[in-house]
């Protein structure tokens, strides 16, 4: 009898499986709570040391306000210049253009840097009218001269402002714009708008499509919001600004369709966006980490996109764009997983090519997060599994190889993102060709010297291939890194680890959230409303209603 029941008792391996199978996710939930309450405690208490520091310092500046001198603009021309020459400092591309006002006598002044406006602009709308157009008016030139008479009645352009307060006219210098000084005159004029050299539009690089517009963002914020505007007339469209970065200020737009937007995602994404504090963002990826949710997972939880049909077509669906000056990059939130395997081409073209495009990207994500991981279980674990005639021809070519398969494996892997970083890196006429060769030699030369086998270049050429069918580069990136885990799994517990890193994988999935929505959704929450637009993409006279997801204000597409 005992020896019947010792007989259903699993082996020692069975069993230390098992155990690992229990100790690593509690290792990992333990792990991953422990760095979430360090890191909330030293949160706080950096905001509250900086809540005394901010006090201390406003309670200081508050009593060193009432020694400050006025830095008001007064219309003593010789004070005021002094004040802005000493303010500008060392700065040797800041020039001061100075000339007379015919039709006054007064002594003026242009402060402008070099190369940010429109030279022409402001010698015939600015310098020629006020040097030589205009009669002498003793009357008007005994009173004191206004600015709002300069603007209503000298200066033929669109754009142009007062400043009163000499710090922030040293701020609008700085930022590009063109100040004008008037001797006599009570405040600045700030004439034109920043308009340095900037590139045409192209097509966008990063996400090139066979059938679709070709114009991408540029680096001009204002060039981007009007892409916008040009895609359509909408009444509803909104654009709401904001300045970011304590020491070098940039411009960010906070892009929504009024009545389609669900108020409350509105309300959160301004929120995180006015606590943005740092120095300089110099692109929109520092938005995007400083406003996700979850800044340890791997997945990205902003959408990146040069194209404004794509940033139009996700307004509608009632996701808000962000676009920063500097940068042609818009971030779309809230994103989900779905999102990232799709292309505006699924849309271009007939339901019928575009669901089945969609249908390769989804299986081309999921070879190329499990290739290397299964090809390892498979072969080093159950290779009973794999058809007869299949595992004769592996063990062939696999004769003489000195390694075990995960090794194999990693070597070439590494081998292929080297390469891949490396052809991005090269300047363009020699980067894929580089890619090209390197991948032939290395691999040849491999197979050649007995290091890896035949069968295995088979497999990591598909799951590269695999990668670069993922519309999304920053997608691409978080599978190829989730692959090396993968492949780790696989190499301590074969099947049963390859099961379990993906069981993982999906867990956290579920759990992961871009600005309340649920990653996975509609998958999970399930929500069979918005699967016509998941896995396959239905006929565009059935997508009638909005995701659901999305709690839009208005549920229909064509109300």
């Amino acid at each position: 009898m005992w020896s019947k029941i010792i007989s259903y008792i699993p082996s020692w391996s069975t069993l230390f499986q098992a155990g690992l199978a229990l100790i690593i996710p509690l290792g990992i939930y333990f792990i991953n709570t422990s760095i979430y309450s360090y890191v909330g405690s030293k949160g706080a208490k950096s905001k509250h040391s900086n809540n005394h520091s901010l006090s201390d310092e406003h309670n200081e500046g508050h009593t060193d306000q009432q020694h400050e001198p006025d830095s008001k603009i007064t219309g003593n021309y010789d004070s005021d210049l002094k004040s802005i020459r000493e303010a500008i400092g060392e700065n040797s591309d800041v020039h001061f253009r100075e000339f007379v006002v015919k039709k006054f006598h007064a002594r003026s002044v242009l402060v402008f840097i070099e190369g940010m406006q429109d030279e022409k602009l402001m010698s015939k709308q600015v310098l020629e009218v006020l040097m030589f157009d205009g009669q002498q008016d003793p009357q008007e030139q005994q009173e004191s001269i206004s600015s709002s008479f300069i603007k209503e009645s000298l200066m033929p352009l669109t754009q142009i402002s007062e400043v009163d307060d000499m710090e922030e006219l040293h701020e609008f210098i700085l930022l590009g714009h063109t100040a004008l000084l008037i001797e006599g005159m009570k405040g600045a004029l700030l004439v034109g708008s920043p308009n340095g050299a900037i590139r045409s539009v192209n097509e966008p690089t990063s996400e090139a499509l066979l059938r679709g517009p070709r114009i991408g963002f540029t680096e001009v914020l204002s060039e981007n919001t009007s892409m916008l505007r040009r895609q359509g007339l909408n009444k509803s469209l909104e654009m709401k600004k904001f300045q970011v970065g304590s020491r070098i200020k940039k411009d960010l737009v906070v892009a929504y369709i009024k009545d389609i937007v669900n108020p409350d995602l509105l309300q959160e994404v301004n929120r995180r966006i006015s606590k943005i504090d740092m120095d300089f963002l110099a692109e929109s990826g520092y938005v995007e980490q400083l406003i996700e949710d979850n800044y340890l997972s791997p997945f990205q939880q902003t959408h990146n996109t040069e194209r404004p049909d794509r940033v139009i077509n996700a307004l509608l669906e009632g996701r808000i764009a962000i676009l920063l000056d500097g940068t042609p990059f818009a971030l779309i939130v809230p994103v989900t997983f779905s999102m990232l395997l799709q292309s505006p081409e699924d849309y271009y073209e007939r339901w019928i090519p575009g669901t089945l495009l969609r249908l390769l990207r989804f299986s081309g994500a999921f070879i190329a997060l499990m290739g290397p991981a299964l090809y390892i279980s498979f072969i080093s674990f159950h290779p009973g599994l794999i058809p007869t005639k299949l595992v004769i021809s592996i063990i062939e070519t696999r004769q003489g190889v000195p390694f075990p398969s995960v090794i194999e494996v990693m070597i070439l892997e590494i081998s292929i993102e080297i390469l891949r970083e490396a052809g991005i890196r090269l300047p363009k006429p020699i980067g894929p060709a580089m890619g090209i060769v390197g991948g032939l030699v290395i691999g040849d030369a491999a197979v050649n010297a007995g290091i890896v086998s035949p069968f295995l270049v088979i497999v990591v050429a598909v799951t590269a291939i695999s990668s670069f069918s993922i519309p999304t580069y920053s997608a691409g990136i978080t599978l190829r890194i989730l692959r090396f885990a993968g492949m780790l799994f696989a190499a301590l517990l074969g099947m049963f680890g390859t099961i379990l890193f993906f069981l993982l994988i999906c867990i956290h999935l579920t759990k992961l959230k871009s600005f309340g929505v649920p990653y996975v959704t509609p998958f999970s929450p399930m929500r069979l409303s918005d699967w016509k637009d998941m896995y396959i993409r239905a006929p565009i006279s059935m997508m009638k209603r909005r995701p659901v997801m999305m709690k839009t204000q208005q549920k229909k597409r064509r109300p």
